[in-house]
């Protein structure tokens, strides 16, 4: 058996707010909540599911999502439409840029409970396979 990653949780002020946040941003679909879950599938089967906590419990966390070209692209505009400040790096230095890290394109982003989303086009490491 392989082993995959499945799900993780992450911490939010409103889980539906930073589900359908991210799902938006991403394109995705958010599920059906299950008991404090607020879901949202990854097209790797991979499920964020998001769960409301106290503010002060929140510690941030860095979620990177490998897209296409195309999926970057219609981000992109979701992020740029919805006025949502954006970085080339992750430590907000480059403001209203995107990178060109390994050939591909990549920003960074805040969620609703100041998680640092980033989307990529090429992964950083590359296998010779």
């Amino acid at each position: 058996m392989s082993i995959e990653l499945n799900h993780t949780i992450v911490h939010s002020c409103d889980n539906r707010e930073s589900a359908e946040f991210l799902a938006h941003i991403l394109g995705l679909e958010v599920g059906t909540e299950w008991g404090p879950f607020v879901p949202v599938d990854t097209t790797n089967k991979v499920t964020l599911d998001f769960v409301t906590v106290p503010a002060e419990s929140i510690v941030t966390q860095h979620y990177a999502f490998l897209v296409s070209d195309e999926e970057f692209d219609a981000a992109f505009a979701r992020i740029q439409a919805a006025g949502i400040t954006y970085f080339a790096d992750p430590h907000g230095k480059q403001p209203g840029e995107i990178n060109r890290h390994h050939g591909g394109r990549g920003l960074y982003f805040m969620d609703p409970a100041g998680h640092g989303m980033e989307i990529i086009t090429r992964p950083y490491t590359f296998s010779e396979e």
